[in-house]
């Protein structure tokens, strides 16, 4: 793949994307060398870089963390041991000895975890870890920075004597303190430490009864601080253990520097691979906070972006909670070329924008956001002509600059290029200008390269609709609001509605008229007739998303209904099951009840077990055999159906109760019948009417003409009454 321009990076805002990688480092070498990330030209590396980004973001999700990279620069120190005699700081050594640590764990990780990182894993493999490095740091220097005695002999031996010399020194200074104590010749303070050294608190009166070295005196004059001439000895030979002891340790820094420096080139790898590891780190990160995946990479000539978003603004809407507007384009053999027209901020330049931003950010192994079914190839050159570039110094108008920029494109074009140009033709007579851009896209198009562009021309539109392997797209647009909806359409060209949105800003609608009656009918009518169609397509899409709705509704409602249809089926079943199962039993139940009836009258046990016998082998042979397992299973579900159906049964029963005492306080709460002699009753469980002849208090005698009896008029209801009941 061929190095893409500087002026592509710039038109599509590479550097800002670079720049918000940046701050997601955790490194200062890896803020500095994420800067310097472009295209990639080696298709295998390209894929390595993918595929190492796409695994460590893949490590946010899973249980095996990929250890901390985080490590301080040793620029500096490696500069050093490129120079003959010269010595490293103890804190050089620390950082030095930290990367060595940081970069064994990561080999000893990515080793453990192959199968999860191979591609990360192909990093650490081109990586000789030297592990004496560490260990002679460690021999020399403890985990607080210092050094340990143990780094030389000859060290040890001053460190023992200077330890030695400070006993001496405490206890003259005891003793010396104790005596000029008693003496009472102190100042209540006693004692203090001057450079680093016990003194007495003398009172200034009594400073020539105390023999020593004076180190000073308080603020006031009232205290002078004298070393005691005891001490003075001691303290001498510690000033020259001091400095032995620092002679020692500069020469075993000096050693250890001369054992590290074959060592500068493992190291400077060392330091590359955590900021690497740093580098794709940050590139997962911005992967994940915006939704970004790898996509397919076919080798065929197809781009296909689904719900693709253009990074930097889906992070800006993001942090703001503004909705952004993905786009689904298709480049293919069959449709290289797209032609993209519509209202000014209708979002075509963005959508322009969005499909080179994220091809340049893939061929630079970033991933993108973008739907997982998308598709990307790769291009070996991406060439742009976006906004504004008059150019001052070069004393180039706008056009004149884009005229200088088609004919760089003129050169470099061809069947593997990707080109994008935003406003394509304008800086120059409409006509003529646009003549000139149908001559340059007809070029474009016979040497087979991909692009899009974005236009207000119609000679453009029609270009697009006569070339086979070209298509129209425009950006939506609501006539009724008069506000874009951000939606690619492809197969039709948009209009650019100047008018409505001129309307839209406010400019008198006198002065619109008059600007139409001053241009051609005929392209007043054209665009029109565009508009109209944009707004069917619009109630189209409307109408079709209803639809789709209302599809999906009545297919999740069959569904349901299909679910539920199997479920009644299942519980019919296990009842019918059960069913015959009990069925079977009451048939066996009274076959042992017959066999036990005639064991009672003739007391003959033989006939009574060759029946029963007779009825286990008729029983057992219509069973099937099954395996403990299967006959537990069943067992199971027969005590559940059964479980089930004594729930519905005591439901039912509960049901019955309930509607039985209704009626009955209905039939307390129905206003009693008024009776009088020769009335038509009859009693409420019966079915004879009778006269009656007679009533006495709550008695009445009822005729039913063969015979009479005396019932409780609680007990008898009007015919009539029931009639029309």
């Amino acid at each position: 793949m061929a190095k893409i321009s500087s002026k592509t990076l710039q038109d599509l805002e590479f550097n800002t994307v670079l720049q918000q990688l940046s701050v997601r480092c955790n490194t200062e070498l890896g803020k500095e060398n994420v800067l310097n990330v472009g295209p990639i030209e080696s298709q295998e590396e390209l894929m390595a870089t993918l595929g190492q980004t796409s695994e460590y973001l893949s490590s946010f999700t899973n249980d095996n963390t990929i250890p901390n990279h985080g490590f301080d620069a040793i620029l500096n120190e490696l500069k050093l041991l490129k120079i003959e005699n010269t010595t490293l700081e103890i804190g050089g050594f620390r950082r030095i000895a930290y990367i060595c640590n940081t970069v064994a764990t990561h080999i000893k990780f990515f080793v453990k975890f192959k199968d999860y990182y191979p591609q990360l894993l192909n990093v650490t493999e081109s990586i000789t870890y030297h592990p004496e490095i560490a260990k002679s740091i460690d021999i020399v220097i403890d985990k607080f920075g210092e050094i340990k005695n143990t780094a030389s002999p000859n060290l040890q031996d001053i460190r023992s004597q200077i330890g030695s010399v400070k006993v001496k020194i405490n206890q003259s200074f005891a003793s010396a303190l104790s005596t000029y104590q008693a003496a009472d010749l102190l100042d209540e303070i006693k004692e203090s430490v001057v450079d680093n050294r016990r003194v007495l608190a003398v009172k200034s009166m009594y400073r020539k009864k105390v023999k020593g070295s004076v180190m000073g005196s308080s603020k006031t004059g009232s205290i002078v601080y004298i070393e005691p001439e005891a001490t003075l000895r001691y303290s001498r030979e510690l000033n020259n253990l001091a400095f032995e002891e620092r002679e020692e340790i500069q020469k075993i820094l000096k050693d250890l520097t001369n054992k590290i420096r074959p060592f500068a080139i493992p190291l400077a790898d060392y330091q590359n691979f955590l900021a690497y590891m740093d580098i794709t780190a940050a590139k997962a990160k911005y992967a994940s906070e915006m939704d970004a995946l790898l996509p397919e990479i076919t080798e065929k000539r197809e781009l296909y972006l689904r719900d693709a978003y253009h990074p930097l603004l889906f992070l800006n809407n993001k942090y703001k909670n503004e909705k952004t507007y993905p786009q689904t384009i298709t480049l293919h053999p069959e449709n290289r070329i797209i032609v993209i027209s519509g209202p000014n901020a209708g979002g075509k330049s963005i959508t322009l924008k969005t499909i080179g931003l994220l091809q340049l950010m893939l061929q630079s192994g970033l991933l993108i956001p973008v739907h997982e079914r998308s598709k990307v190839c790769l291009f070996n050159n991406i060439l742009t002509d976006i906004g504004d570039n008059q150019s001052i110094e070069n004393h180039l108008s706008t056009y004149s600059y884009r005229l200088k920029n088609m004919n760089y494109f003129l050169r470099k074009c061809n069947d593997k290029t990707l080109f994008l140009i935003d406003e394509f033709g304008t800086g120059s007579d409409p006509e003529l200008g646009g003549a000139l851009a149908e001559t340059f896209l007809e070029v474009f198009y016979e040497r087979g390269a991909y692009g899009v562009i974005t236009t207000h021309y119609s000679n453009l539109k029609l270009l697009a609709n006569e070339l086979p392997h070209v298509s129209n797209a425009n950006m939506l647009f609501d006539g009724k609001s008069l506000e874009p909806t951000f939606q690619l359409v492809i197969g039709q060209a948009g209009s650019s509605f100047t008018f409505e949105v001129a309307q839209k800003n406010g400019i008198p609608y006198s002065l619109i008229n008059k600007a139409k009656k001053k241009i051609e009918r005929g392209k007043v009518r054209f665009d029109a007739t565009i508009a109209k169609l944009q707004k069917e397509r619009s109630k189209m899409k409307k109408t079709g998303s209803k639809l789709q709705e209302e599809e999906s509704k009545a297919r999740i409602e069959a569904q349901k209904l299909e679910e539920l249809n199997l479920k009644i089926k299942s519980k019919l079943e296990n009842y019918q099951e059960l069913y015959d199962h009990n069925q079977r039993m009451i048939y066996l139940g009274n076959k042992v009840n017959t066999a036990a009836e005639k064991y009672f009258q003739t007391k003959k046990r033989r006939p009574l077990i060759s029946e029963l016998l007779k009825i286990v082998e008729t029983e057992n042979s219509k069973r099937k055999k099954q395996t403990p397992k299967e006959i537990k299973v069943q067992k199971e579900k027969k005590a559940k159906v059964e479980q089930e159906v004594i729930k519905k049964v005591e439901v039912i029963r509960e049901t019955k109760k309930v509607e039985k005492k209704k009626a009955e306080v209905k039939e307390k709460n129905k206003p009693r019948p008024i009776f009088k002699i020769g009335d038509r009753v009859r009693m409420l469980d019966g079915k004879a009417v009778g006269t009656i002849d007679n009533l006495e208090k709550n008695k009445a005698i009822v005729n039913y003409g063969i015979f009479t009896t005396n019932v409780n008029v609680d007990q008898l209801e009007l015919v009539q009454a029931a009639k029309k009941k």
